[in-house]
């Protein structure tokens, strides 16, 4: 969702005579888009902000703004605690921009963090900032409902709203038209997409398929799905749609029943697990990825083992994985005790790490000796002589060039593997 706010503010800047430079030295303003999902991400910012500063002293023209979730978190007392900071701008007041400028232009301090519970942005075309110019993201909605218990999304962006449909399909066909090869459809959780059409309520669902048969050749992604909303109904319709890609992401958070009851997170071990067992019924291809988080308040050793078991069981391909960071004002911090010692969280999380090693090292071993169709991203970091793309099921290829080139379609034999990476030749 960051990279999408970005496009969003540059464009909205670009319209008010503002142009993107991507030369510090050449800047007078430098907006830090921030997240607050974790402490360690806030901390980064601060860090980067007090780099600034040392910038802003050579050059007193030189502005900094903070946007996003940390803007909309800590509001004011972010001007008051990093002195070189003279913006803050929360999610929803990112068309307020121009006019804060102007204010930090006559001497003021900027300050807008309201929230919405209508703006989406689908009026605005946003500046591409990505480099291959073959893949993109289209944010289709905004904010959540689910005030999961350790979560600071429903405080800094907002309640959920869903984007006109008509604005989702017009941006994806733009793309598709200018060259994009893949969109991924983002939100805090997509399966909650809504949209009235007169009587007739537009599900995500047919949103999917709406998107699918732009062209066939236009591949098809979405972020984030909630397991208590994967439908049977979404699974028929990427399975009906070639170019709908064969990968979920279904964040589990912890295997333990009694863990996701303190989480909040509204659904069981053994619903999550009837869920992927629906997901290996419709798509038996596709790939699924999750989310952990490790030493969550009060997590026993017992839950801790059960999470690795359900990780077994699933054989994701792939994870993100964390300790568990208290964040200020949500449930959790106000209601649980942060008591599993930093000691403990992080043994559980690197078992946790080393068991997912294990696991995506078979999922991409099962892949050797079968072909994929692979969209041609760019030219692979190690190699001139290779480039890399991604099969429908999100995993990485690395191939000799030979005439591919960005945005290409390619029939790739995987001939070998590591943890991370598939490697094949063109056939």
């Amino acid at each position: 969702m960051n990279v999408v706010d970005s496009e969003v503010v540059a464009a909205i800047l670009q319209q008010h005579n503002y142009q993107v430079t991507e030369k510090l030295d050449e800047a007078d303003l430098v907006l830090v888009n921030t997240c607050s999902i974790r402490d360690n991400a806030e901390q980064r910012v601060r860090t980067r902000i007090r780099e600034f500063g040392r910038l802003k002293e050579k050059n007193h023209s030189f502005s900094v703004g903070v946007i996003g979730c940390m803007a909309e978190r800590l509001k004011e007392k972010l001007l008051e605690e990093e002195t070189t900071v003279d913006l803050v701008v929360g999610p929803d007041a990112y068309r307020d921009l121009p006019a804060l400028l102007q204010e930090v232009e006559s001497g003021q301090k900027g300050i807008n963090t309201l929230l919405s519970l209508e703006e989406t942005y689908g009026d605005i075309r946003p500046v591409r900032m990505d480099r291959n110019h073959v893949t993109s993201f289209v944010a289709i909605m905004r904010g959540c409902n689910n005030f999961c218990s350790y979560c600071v999304v429903p405080g800094t962006r907002g309640r959920e709203r869903s984007r006109d449909p008509e604005t989702i399909v017009r941006e994806t066909t733009e793309l598709f038209e200018q060259g994009y090869r893949e969109v991924t459809l983002l939100g805090q959780n997509v399966n909650s997409y809504r949209w009235k059409e007169g009587k007739q309520l537009l599900k995500f669902e047919k949103l999917l398929a709406r998107v699918a048969e732009i062209d066939p050749q236009l591949r098809v992604r979405f972020a984030t799905s909630h397991p208590k909303d994967m439908s049977d109904q979404l699974l028929k319709v990427i399975a009906k749609y070639p170019n709908l890609c064969q990968a979920i992401h279904l964040p589990v958070q912890s295997g333990s029943s009694s863990v996701l009851s303190r989480m909040k997170r509204r659904y069981t071990r053994e619903h999550y697990m009837e869920r992927i067992q629906a997901i290996r019924k419709y798509l038996p291809k596709a790939s699924i990825s999750t989310d952990v988080i490790a030493g969550f308040c009060g997590e026993t050793e017992e839950e801790h083992q059960q999470t690795l078991s359900l990780m077994e069981w699933a054989g994701y391909d792939f994870a993100y994985m964390f300790k568990y960071s208290e964040r200020p004002e949500t449930f959790a911090a106000e209601k649980l005790a942060d008591d599993v010692p930093e000691e403990v969280k992080s043994r559980r999380l690197n078992e946790i790490i080393e068991l997912q090693s294990k696991l995506s090292l078979q999922s991409k071993e099962l892949d050797v000796g079968q072909t994929y169709e692979v969209l041609v991203e760019g030219t692979s970091k190690k190699s001139g002589d290779h480039l890399y793309g991604r099969t429908s099921q999100n995993k990485v290829v690395v191939f000799p060039k030979g005439s591919l080139k960005p945005g290409d379609y390619a029939s790739v034999t995987i001939t070998d593997c590591t943890s991370a990476t598939l490697i094949g030749n063109v056939v």
